[in-house]
């Protein structure tokens, strides 16, 4: 009953709590319709919430969150002094199509967060049936070895964790 009633509790509290803390007021009409509205209001968003995914495999997972810290460092440097070195040839900066095994949408979820993240990518479109993510990368020399990269390192431990 009280989960058909309050599906998310903490977003009821936060409801609450913050239509109080807009409001300025704490008077009984405005307690009430903070209540009703922390009641109703994730009622009405169920249907709007994703379906949990499932997640395997916590050292691939924390492995991966290293893994990205340091690509977006690495990155970070890297398109800092393409920018701010005038006598380097200018980046070349290009669309890369890089072919997906991923299917599950809270991997591909998870993929368009890091490559979000990264400086220097960009994801610019994913294919209507997943098989392909369009991506814009700063400054590339060998496209090959970028997609065989990028699968490697983000990828294939995402399609391990979720799928």
């Amino acid at each position: 009953m009280r989960k058909k009633l309050l599906p998310s509790p903490g977003l009821s509290f936060g409801i609450f709590c913050g239509w109080l803390l807009l409001a300025r007021s704490q008077s009984a009409g405005h307690i009430v319709l903070a209540a009703l509205l922390a009641v109703v209001m994730p009622l009405l968003m169920s249907p709007l919430r994703p379906t949990p995914g499932s997640m395997r495999h916590l050292g691939v997972l924390v492995r991966l969150i290293l893994r990205v810290g340091g690509e977006v460092v690495r990155s970070a440097i890297d398109v800092g002094q393409g920018v701010l070195q005038s006598r380097r040839p200018p980046p070349r900066g290009r669309f890369v199509v890089i072919p997906l095994e991923l299917r599950d949408e809270h991997a591909l979820a998870a993929l368009a967060m890091i490559s979000a993240v990264i400086p220097g990518t960009v994801w610019s479109e994913l294919a209507p049936d997943r098989s392909a993510l369009l991506m814009h990368v700063f400054d590339l020399d060998d496209e090959v070895e970028f997609v065989r990269t990028f699968k490697a390192r983000f990828e294939h431990p995402l399609k391990e964790i979720f799928e």
